[in-house]
């Protein structure tokens, strides 16, 4: 499985309110973040949580946001574990 996002990469999460369960936490939606490190294959939480046997498995990605950009304020970051078809590269304002 080739990893779509290297280290180093900015991207952003879709900013998206599915009717079902999903790993993407309401706050970082829409969110821009930089990519750690992937951390490997896993099967997509949203799909399995339906108890379907289709489940795809996507590339996990660690992702480091800065709180202040998560909730108006702080000095730290906030690191994510998000699947592959939560982001998008960032680019820029062009959205």
């Amino acid at each position: 499985m080739a990893d779509r996002f290297a280290p180093g990469s900015r991207v952003v999460t879709y900013l998206h309110d599915p009717a079902h369960h999903t790993r993407l936490p309401r706050y970082a939606r829409g969110k821009r973040g930089v990519v750690i490190e992937p951390e490997g294959p896993a099967e997509l939480a949203d799909i399995s949580a339906q108890g379907r046997a289709d489940v795809p498995v996507e590339q996990v990605y660690a992702v480091r946001f800065q709180a202040r950009d998560l909730w108006g304020e702080g000095d730290h970051h906030v690191v994510l574990d998000l699947w592959e078809s939560y982001l998008e590269e960032d680019r820029g304002d062009e959205r």
